[in-house]
């Protein structure tokens, strides 16, 4: 990954951002290293990867290029529940064979018009008609979506269920079919085409994963999502405290011998360095917390754990902007600029969209109740 990141990624970062264009290059070097199965099972022919190495690689190629490392994470987040709550149905598992055979890629069709942004409530609804279904969904935000090979959309059970009986269902691209009803055109991210569109589609019955969408989101979506999220935003934060480190020593490199005194910009990015790796603790924190709630349903389903999931979010927001921020601070004018080795200002711009991917307000308000039902841990175990 870190080949690609550097030879490819990041030569074409900034073409991808300034024309809000798909990076292609990039994803064509993951598909020919086979790059986009690694979370499959082995035996469907992956490599089985565990959430913490994904993560890894996510945070690599978002150093690289922002909206490369949201793309191959968000694959990274459908393709998690493909593999957690798949391996019951023939549909499924073939699915799984061929993204790791093929390196297909996985996108995600969660929002839609009308619910405000809230991913647990679907206006669309599946129509059964024997075994084959169809759905239209009005997709406000899609990302990617005319260069994904699957895409895992939610809908409601029936016509007359209610918006949070939810159900997940994979289409391949012969099932569906696309009208795009909004551009992306944007501060930052520009290169996930998070476009809107019409989805409209037909497919079999066995699509539908057997799992309602409500215990397939807590149980591994929502964490899964938080964390390779999480990981993007390291990796934008660290390429540019990376930069802010190398303009200090160029500065270091400048100033005269008998020079007394700290440099410029040295305080500050030793307080940066400091929040970088708070960071990564508190990642690396809910990482193994995630873990260990997986070989234990009581609590991967319990409250707690939900607030501990849903706070990673809103942290690693917080923080991958302030250590962006502070080195934008460091870098000066340097870093302002939009050429040049230590310009940060498309980290900043693509950073400043991790508060409001799910706002941070959304997520607090939701949690808000859970903490008030919970009881507080106070342990350090």
């Amino acid at each position: 990954m870190r080949k690609i990141a550097t030879d490819v990624a990041a030569r074409h970062a900034a073409h991808a951002d300034q024309t809000a264009t798909f990076p292609k290059q990039t994803f064509e070097a993951l598909r020919d290293k086979g790059m986009l199965g690694l979370m499959v099972p082995k035996s469907f022919g992956g490599q089985e990867l565990s959430l913490r190495q994904i993560a890894d690689l996510c945070a690599i190629l978002a150093g690289a290029c922002g909206a490369s490392g949201m793309i191959y994470a968000m694959h990274q987040i459908k393709l998690s529940s493909l593999v957690a709550h798949g391996m019951e149905t023939d549909y499924h598992r073939a699915l799984m064979r061929d993204v790791a055979s093929k390196q297909l890629l996985l996108a995600s069709s969660t929002t839609e018009a009308g619910i405000g942004g809230d991913m647990r409530v679907s206006n669309c609804a599946i129509e059964t008609d024997g075994d084959r279904v169809s759905l239209t969904k009005q997709a406000t935000v899609l990302s990617y979506a005319l260069e994904a090979d699957i895409i895992l959309a939610t809908a409601r059970r029936h016509p007359s269920s209610a918006g949070s009986d939810q159900v997940l269902i994979a289409l391949r691209r012969d099932d569906y079919q696309l009208e795009r009803i909004s551009e992306w055109n944007t501060l930052g991210m520009r290169g996930t085409c998070s476009e809107g569109f019409v989805l409209t589609a037909k497919a079999g019955t066995d699509q539908i994963f057997p799992k309602p969408f409500h215990e397939i989101a807590v149980q591994s979506m929502l964490a899964t999502a938080h964390v390779l999220w999480g990981s993007v935003w390291f990796g934008i934060a660290s390429d540019a405290l990376a930069r802010a480190h190398a303009s200090v020593r160029a500065t270091a490199r400048r100033v005269p011998a008998d020079f007394a005194g700290p440099l410029p910009g040295a305080p500050r990015l030793a307080e940066a360095t400091a929040k970088l790796q708070a960071f990564k603790a508190t990642l690396v924190a809910h990482i193994e917390r995630f873990e260990t709630a997986k070989r234990d349903d009581d609590d991967l389903n319990s409250n707690n754990f939900t607030v501990e999931m849903n706070n990673l979010k809103v942290m690693a927001s917080n923080m991958a902007v302030d250590v962006v921020r502070e080195a934008l601070l460091v870098t000066g004018i340097a870093g302002y600029r939009n050429d040049g080795p230590f310009s940060v200002g498309r980290h900043l711009r693509d950073v400043l969209s991790a508060p409001l991917m799910v706002a941070n307000d959304r997520i607090l308000a939701n949690t808000a109740g859970l903490v008030v039902a919970s009881r507080f841990d106070s342990g350090l175990e």
